[in-house]
């Protein structure tokens, strides 16, 4: 499958895999900034996608930046509609409560992968069949 990447600004650099088998591709900042404790800043990586049809791209924290700089995405995953022609941003939030966290153009920030979608309808029911969990929700399975 090819992705289609326009290049937006000099600074910007191709999404690309650390490793050939890896799911995702890593997405590079395209300027320099700094996020304070507790504060989020959207960060541009200089590039526009074109994601594929039947297909969406969703925007995932670094486990790097999170374990050592308690840095997050604020909307974890973020979405790219396939008909979505605009610059991609990464929305960084700084959990550490003490350190300010800099970001260079060039440093790798997020990750980007490219998942196929299933569109289903909603169809508006009585009531739905049964399930093995039932209600059970948030913590139910006893773990």
């Amino acid at each position: 499958m090819e992705l289609r990447v326009a290049r937006l600004s000099d600074e910007a650099r191709l999404p690309s895999r650390a490793h050939p088998g890896d799911a995702g591709l890593d997405l590079y900042a395209a300027e320099a900034l700094r996020i304070e404790p507790g504060d989020r800043a959207s960060v541009r990586t200089g590039i526009a996608i074109e994601v594929p049809q039947g297909h969406a791209g969703l925007v995932l924290p670094r486990s790097g930046l999170a374990a050592r700089h308690g840095i997050a995405l604020v909307n974890a995953p973020g979405l790219i509609d396939s008909g979505y022609r605009g610059e991609v941003c990464v929305l960084l939030l700084n959990t550490d409560g003490a350190e300010a966290f800099e970001v260079e153009a060039g440093d790798r920030i997020a990750q980007l992968v490219i998942s196929a979608v299933a569109h289903a309808e909603p169809v508006d029911v009585d009531e739905l069949s049964e399930g093995d969990r039932g209600g059970g929700g948030f913590g139910s399975s006893g773990r």
